[in-house]
């Protein structure tokens, strides 16, 4: 129905008049038109463990080390703010979008085996 509404001038290289290009639009909604409930409950999971791991992380970090603690609070905020804005939009499919989203949520992990691997060695020295 909106085709026949469109403005010639208006038109992009992604305008169709046939509804077969485009999206839903949500990081939310996409996985749960495409895949249903269960792709839905997927990438909410994979949200909320990437928070959970991050926040706890933070909480976690050593006090004497203000700068990684920083790094940490950033990248959670960053990814607040896009998780948020993925109510209304969706760029996780564009490379540009993904890539700083995949990777900070791999720089919380490294840092929490780097986190991991400093208490292994310091409780190592502590039972020898």
């Amino acid at each position: 129905e909106y085709a026949r509404f469109q403005q010639p001038e208006n038109l992009t290289i992604i305008s169709t008049n046939f509804g077969n290009m485009g999206n839903a639009h949500s990081e939310y909604l996409g996985p749960l038109a495409e895949m249903g409930l269960l792709g839905l409950l997927t990438v909410l999971g994979i949200i909320a463990a990437i928070f959970y791991k991050g926040i706890t992380l933070y909480y976690t970090w050593p006090d004497d080390d203000k700068e990684s603690r920083i790094i940490i609070l950033s990248i959670v905020l960053s990814l607040t703010t896009y998780f948020v804005h993925g109510i209304l939009n969706n760029f996780l499919d564009t490379d540009k979008a993904a890539v700083p989203i995949w990777g900070m949520a791999a720089i919380i992990m490294a840092m929490e085996m780097r986190l991991k691997r400093k208490y292994a060695t310091v409780s190592a020295k502590v039972t020898d």
